[in-house]
């Protein structure tokens, strides 16, 4: 359908908007199924999982964060993963602030549905504001609504068996992590893979030495501060020069 002169959305376009919004949290609701049978497999109860969901809502940290626990972690250490592994978060709300310029009140909900899908879908629509806006909201409510009912049915349905753990859902935590990884070290130009090859080698290399003497969580701590250092000297020498 494409767009009017002058930016302005077509009911195509919206209707387009909103299929892809819907379908994206359908899918991410599906995922979530098995954050609420491995978080109850790890020791939380259906209520932690869904405070879990409802407040935290970044697939990534939830994984790291039940991770830990059902490793014998601390909870400092859970925690302390799941904001390394949420930070980038805050990133996209830099990026978006111009954009969605939210009023004071509306910063929380804004900020909770700051993610990796909604924030796709607003640089995708990125042709006129409104439709950014549009795309990100939508996004973001259809997949916080998807994600909790995913949850909560996965929760619930591990909460049935008297050993969730027969299930092997440990390992879907580690599947899980690949998942989400996997686009981002094919995604780019050739180099850029190479880079994040080598960072993803190096970090889970830093990651295996260091397990058989630290704390489970501990050693994910250490490999995210190798890919901290990593990104601060990528940073560095990618600077253009003065004057060029």
């Amino acid at each position: 359908m494409g767009w009017k002169r002058g930016g302005r959305q077509t009911d195509g376009e919206t209707r387009s908007i909103d299929r892809n919004a819907l379908g994206i949290g359908i899918a991410t609701g599906a995922y979530a199924l098995s954050f609420g049978a491995i978080s109850v497999a790890s020791g939380l109860s259906v209520l932690q999982t869904q405070t879990l969901s409802l407040f935290m809502f970044t697939g990534a940290s939830q994984f790291a964060f039940v991770g830990v626990i059902g490793a014998g972690g601390g909870a400092v250490i859970a925690i302390v993963t799941a904001m390394l592994l949420g930070a980038r978060n805050s990133l996209y709300a830099l990026s978006l602030g111009p954009v969605l310029s939210p009023k004071r009140t509306a910063i929380p909900v804004t900020a909770l549905l700051t993610i990796d899908e909604s924030t796709a879908m607003a640089l995708r629509y990125d042709q006129s504001k409104k439709a950014s806006r549009r795309a990100f909201f939508a996004t973001g409510i259809s997949v916080y609504v998807f994600w909790n009912i995913g949850t909560l049915f996965g929760s619930l349905g591990a909460s049935a068996l008297s050993d969730p753990g027969i299930l092997g859902l440990d390992a879907a935590i580690p599947a899980g992590f690949l998942a989400l990884l996997w686009p981002r070290l094919t995604g780019g130009s050739s180099s850029e893979n190479r880079k994040m090859w080598a960072l993803a080698v190096t970090s889970a290399a830093v990651a295996l030495v260091l397990i058989p003497f630290l704390r489970p969580g501990l050693p994910v701590l250490f490999s995210a501060l190798v890919a901290v250092a990593a990104s601060l000297l990528w940073g560095k020498t990618s600077r253009p020069i003065e004057g060029a």
